[in-house]
């Protein structure tokens, strides 16, 4: 079976986690972007958890929920939580302003522009954050293996205390192979919205 098994688990807690920081990010990319003092603070808040090493993530999961799988989770959600948020709101800053003025002549309320107008538009960034999203996911998969996940940065880990190069170098290009995937995947998405739109 070889590393299979523990590349389905390395999936198994990207693909969970990244829905998890997608779910909770765009809402607050969407208030952030129509709320400027919401906005401030939100952004604020992700400049934050940005600037923090990767393993600070770790000590309050730890002390909360123990090791384990769960406990990586939670740590990887905040610690890719940013990109879902900032380009959320980022797209939906660039919708033009016409677009916006036309919707507001038509009669439409502000729920129906954002709904009919924003969020179609802003959709390409929102897929770029999604790709960002998953990167950033699948790096911080190899730190959590120090909480006792059984994914392929297990074996990275296993791999460095051990001094086995080979074996390092093997699990990494699998992370690596993932993140290629998904990021092709990610990126036509977001072509194929963007041809859509006739952008």
């Amino acid at each position: 079976s070889g590393l299979w098994p523990k590349a389905m688990v390395t999936i198994y807690l990207c693909v969970v986690s990244v829905f998890i920081a997608t779910v909770i990010g765009v809402p607050l990319g969407i208030w952030a972007a129509e709320k400027p003092r919401a906005g401030r603070i939100i952004l604020g808040l992700m400049d934050t958890l940005q600037t923090l090493p990767s393993f600070v993530y770790l000590i309050p999961v730890i002390m909360l929920f123990r090791v384990g799988d769960f406990s990586a989770m939670i740590a990887i959600v905040f610690y890719a939580l940013a990109p879902a948020v900032r380009y959320a709101a980022h797209g939906l800053r660039e919708v033009p302003a016409q677009l916006i003025e036309a919707g507001l002549m038509s009669g439409c309320t502000s729920q129906q522009i954002l709904r009919r107008i924003k969020l179609p538009l802003a959709t390409p960034h929102m897929l770029l954050g999604l790709n960002q999203t998953t990167m950033l996911a699948l790096s911080m998969l190899v730190i959590t293996a120090l909480v006792g996940t059984r994914d392929l940065g297990q074996e990275v880990y296993i791999a460095l205390t051990k001094a086995n190069a080979g074996g390092g170098v093997v699990a990494g290009l699998s992370v690596a192979f993932i993140a290629i995937i998904a990021d092709r995947v990610v990126h036509a998405l977001a072509q194929e919205q963007r041809a859509r739109l006739g952008l």
